[in-house]
């Protein structure tokens, strides 16, 4: 009989642990915001100002998690909706001078995560690790864009 192989399902286990942990981390800073927004957050600091579309295709959120995300951003003054100067027809979400300590939190607890995640891994492991996770990101992205599913062998 063949073992049955959990790596999905580890992976959504730590997606979900990561962020509880990552958000609790963040409320003991001072920063109440869940990680839909961090994720709208982080594109924002790296890209500035752009447009709901374009915050969607970089953070892989739901039209409707994204939309309530930047709500909630908005409510408390961390973002605001401005009209494009190029193009007048554009809504841009844009970062507000009250967001700007916030970065470094975000960053410092960014930091802190990587070293929790990897405590007691040697330099070799992480490497390997990466190596792995990235190679099950490219199954899933060729899956995900050619419709095919491979099957996966018995052992």
């Amino acid at each position: 009989m063949s073992r049955q192989r959990q790596g999905g399902f580890l992976i959504a286990k730590v997606h979900r642990t990561g962020g509880r942990v990552f958000a609790r981390m963040l409320r003991e800073r001072g920063l109440e915001i869940n990680p839909a927004q961090g994720r709208i957050l982080f594109v924002l600091w790296q890209e500035g100002p752009m447009t709901i579309n374009e915050i969607a295709r970089r953070v892989s959120l739901g039209k409707s998690t994204l939309t309530s995300g930047i709500d909630g951003l908005e409510k408390r003054g961390q973002v605001v909706r401005v009209r494009s100067k190029d193009d007048r027809r554009k809504i841009l979400i844009e970062l507000t001078p009250e967001n700007e300590g916030m970065k470094a939190v975000y960053e410092e607890v960014s930091v802190e995560m990587t070293r929790v995640f990897y405590e007691g891994f040697t330099s070799a492991e992480i490497a390997r690790f990466e190596q792995s996770l990235r190679r099950v990101l490219e199954n899933l992205e060729k899956s995900e864009s050619d419709g095919a599913v491979t099957p996966v062998p018995p052992g």
